[in-house]
């Protein structure tokens, strides 16, 4: 398909594969071209694994929002949420409490369409919203999501940054931009996020099917940067981390795994090659 195909939203380029619509067709969804399908399964070819990969990153991030909603979290703002699939946060949070709400932002067309009628779908768009926009911006992302009147800014929020901090590059100040957000959160908010990490990469039996990944993924329009463990660290910087800190997406909470997928991978927890953490705002 080309940029000029008729069911693609206005501004959604159709000439480079891109990352939300590639994670949407690794968990199996239609929110996708053919370009993206096409660099989907040479994906595959390359590292087999790596379907199994996505679903563990996306039963985080369930894990994450259900531990939240049962310890008073109600309100969400999830920046870099993705095409809607099985598991979004409104759903999840709504499993342990039905009155919460959540803003969703992306910078992606497709994303941002699909939550929308995703939404109205379900009846809930009087509830929740999506955003168009870049969370590099977080004064504009912020008044935005206020906005909307769908959050309080005087209790507290669930701040959601999960398995997208990877495709901001090593000369943007991401630590900077994230403490901006954590300024802006009341206190008893949370932030919880993932990201894919260098350390140990060299000492995986698969290291050159991986890398192989890496110079796949920076030829599209989201190119990836890993960072060190220490490195995410920085970014909870002034929050209180929550048990049991700054570990490998299976190893946070495991006893609330639900998927074959992250189960699986239990045993070999480094080889998700994901780092994740949660942490709340005195």
């Amino acid at each position: 398909m080309t940029t000029q195909d008729p069911e693609a939203p206005e501004g959604v380029d159709l000439e480079r594969p891109n990352a939300a619509r590639i994670y949407d067709w690794f968990l199996g969804g239609d929110a996708n071209w053919a370009i993206d399908r096409q660099f989907g399964e040479q994906a595959v070819k390359t590292f087999p694994m790596i379907k199994t990969v996505a679903r563990v990153g996306r039963d985080f991030l369930g894990r994450g929002v259900r531990y939240l909603a049962r310890n008073g979290i109600d309100q969400f703002l999830d920046l870099g949420s993705g095409v809607p699939t099985v598991g979004n946060v409104h759903e999840v949070a709504a499993s342990v409490n039905p009155n919460a709400r959540c803003v969703y932002v992306d910078n992606e067309p497709v994303a941002v369409a699909h939550s929308q009628i995703l939404l109205e779908k379900e009846g809930v768009a009087d509830r929740h919203a999506v955003l168009q926009g870049d969370l590099r911006d977080p004064a504009d992302i912020w008044k935005r999501a206020l906005d909307t009147g769908v959050l309080d800014p005087n209790r507290p929020i669930g701040l959601i940054i999960v398995g997208v901090l990877y495709f901001l590059g090593e000369d943007e100040p991401v630590a900077q931009t994230i403490q901006k957000y954590l300024s802006l959160l009341p206190s008893g908010s949370y932030f919880l996020s993932s990201h894919l990490t260098s350390d140990g990469l060299e000492n995986m039996a698969d290291s050159e099917s991986r890398e192989s990944i890496m110079a796949q993924y920076n030829k599209s329009s989201t190119p990836l940067h890993l960072r060190s463990r220490a490195e995410f660290t920085t970014f909870f910087e002034g929050l209180e981390l929550v048990e049991p800190g700054i570990v490998y997406l299976p190893e946070w909470h495991p006893e609330e795994m639900e998927s074959r997928a992250t189960k699986k991978l239990a045993n070999d927890p480094a080889f998700v090659g994901h780092i994740c953490g949660l942490g709340r705002k005195p």
